[in-house]
């Protein structure tokens, strides 16, 4: 596993009123949320990278209004109409 190595500003730390631990685990959520959206990762490849299950990942993604599934209305139609 590789490992990333960033700096915060003591000010944005104080402001999300997080001890380090809890904000390096909002930090990840975030990103892993963002590339999720951004089409960069798969739901389980985010899921890791924030270091949670799945399940879990995709109830969060409603947190920072992110659609669980992305389909459009015409995807959407051919699954029905398969069903």
């Amino acid at each position: 596993m590789s490992q990333l190595i960033l700096d915060v500003p003591d000010d944005s730390l104080l402001s999300l009123k997080l001890s380090d631990d809890a904000a390096a685990a909002e930090i990840r959520l975030a990103a892993s949320v963002k590339l999720y959206e951004l089409g960069r990762l798969s739901s389980g490849a985010a899921a890791r990278l924030a270091g949670i299950p799945r399940p879990l990942f995709l109830s969060k993604l409603a947190d920072y209004g992110v659609d669980t599934f992305r389909l459009t209305e015409d995807e959407l139609e051919r699954q029905t109409s398969l069903a």
